[in-house]
């Protein structure tokens, strides 16, 4: 038997959603940029190829915001990993030890919080210019 069988477990089911997370949030960022990409060949399709050019403002929030989330989905799997570690081995010692990572974990949330209310703040204004 596996001595603090149910602290292992606990740890890997942790481990397990942040990255299920992280898969959703570069998911996310792959549809953010995929759907600016979509915008810029529709404007293009909408021009009619007459010369005419539909210009989209702030196009390149899309791809920017994306690539952040991505970058983001990435960092929260490393991140996870290095927890998942740590607290594997915080389990199987037997010193009490205090948890430091909540500070990382609320940054990285408030910085997917920014990031939700740009992306956010990005589509109310395309959808009140009409573009």
């Amino acid at each position: 038997m596996i001595r603090n069988f149910s602290d292992h477990a606990a740890n890997e089911r942790t481990f397990l959603a942040w990255v299920r997370t992280a898969i959703a949030v570069m998911a996310f960022g792959f549809l953010v940029a995929k759907f600016n990409l979509f915008l810029k060949i529709a404007a293009q399709s909408l021009a009619g190829g007459r010369g005419r050019v539909i210009a989209l403002r702030g196009g390149g929030f899309g791809d920017v915001a994306g690539l952040a989330l991505i970058v983001f989905g990435t960092a929260m799997v490393a991140m996870a990993a290095l927890r998942f570690i740590r607290t594997g081995r915080a389990i199987k010692s037997p010193q009490q030890r205090d948890d430091d990572g909540a500070r990382v974990d609320l940054a990285l949330a408030g910085l997917m919080v920014v990031l939700g209310i740009a992306l956010a703040l990005y589509v109310f204004r395309a959808l009140v210019s009409g573009v």
